[in-house]
């Protein structure tokens, strides 16, 4: 998707929510295809018909296009409660942004627009959206609620995500995932955007993101990275010293030396956290910075509609 108006930086939650209402009206005007083809103020979305259901809200004009019977749900017939958790901690501010680069170039920014484009289509369907923001604190909940005044709060939390950290901040993701789990005390879908680095013992990661799924609850992980350095360690090699953001540890080596075995040790990993999500029935999705947000709304539009 082309965003013909690209924002490089943005002094107030206005300009955050029109990039990612252009990003939303541009992903349905191409979904010519797609049963949620027509979207509009007008009702939520489509859903399949079903035999015996009443055919008063059956879409015609879709029928005659795709001879598919759907109905049109509207606004009010939606209750979805979504709750977006947002992964703060200082690798997460990686890769640092050059004057010329987009906001969302880097993993925290690309996390916080694909936060605000779930949220213009929780807002469109007349849905409420929850925010938690996590890294070595619990530095910020708001539950689930629909409202004008709530978006603009929410959208104002966000933008603020976007100021480089001005000291290390750790992730702990176990402890604070438990905690949000502990507050989700109605039927939700959970939306978590992390890189999936932390110190911690892998088994007790996982059971920390089942937490999470207790009360029938929906769990979709957005696994952010910079796919380019991060999973393929695509460097020069001129010799270079690599810091860990969250621990200042640092490390002096040729990129080159230790491609092949990085390599192979993140495609493990990847691997592991995909199976062991699909194991406990959590959607799984691997995204990149420099990718476009279809990803983010095409999974986003598939769960609801196995979320019922």
């Amino acid at each position: 998707m082309k965003i013909d108006s690209q924002i490089a930086k943005i002094s107030s939650f206005q300009h955050l929510e029109l990039l990612a209402n252009q990003i939303v009206e541009g992903f349905i005007s191409g979904m010519h295809k797609s049963p949620f083809h027509g979207f509009s103020a007008e009702f939520a979305e489509h859903k399949v018909y079903n035999t015996g259901e009443s055919t008063k809200h059956i879409d015609w004009k879709l029928f005659a296009k795709t001879d598919r019977l759907y109905t049109k749900r509207f606004e009010e017939e939606t209750n979805l409660r979504c709750h977006l958790i947002i992964d703060n901690s200082s690798s997460m501010h990686y890769p640092k942004l050059k004057d010329d680069q987009l906001f969302y170039e880097n993993k925290i920014g690309f996390s916080v627009l694909a936060s605000a484009v779930l949220m213009n289509l929780l807002k469109k369907q007349r849905d409420a959206v929850g925010l938690s923001i996590y890294s070595d604190t619990y530095e910020y909940y708001a539950p689930e609620k629909g409202s004008d005044r709530h978006h603009r709060m929410l959208l104002n939390q966000l933008e603020s995500l976007l100021q480089t950290p001005k000291e290390s901040k750790s992730t702990d993701t176990i402890t604070f995932l438990h905690q949000i789990a502990e507050k989700m005390h109605r039927r939700s879908m959970i939306v978590l955007f992390t890189d999936m680095f932390q110190g911690e013992d892998d088994e007790r990661l996982f059971k920390a993101l089942q937490h999470l799924k207790h009360n029938k609850h929906k769990v979709v992980l957005f696994h952010v990275i910079d796919k380019k350095t991060e999973f393929s360690f695509n460097f020069d090699n001129t010799p270079r010293k690599f810091i860990d953001l969250e621990t200042g540890e640092q490390v002096n080596l040729f990129a080159e030396n230790v491609k092949n075995d990085y390599e192979k040790l993140a495609e493990a990993y990847f691997e592991k956290v995909a199976n062991t999500c699909s194991l406990y029935k959590i959607k799984y999705v691997p995204v990149s910075v420099d990718e476009k947000f279809e990803k983010i709304l095409s999974t986003y539009l598939a769960e609801k509609q196995k979320f019922g």
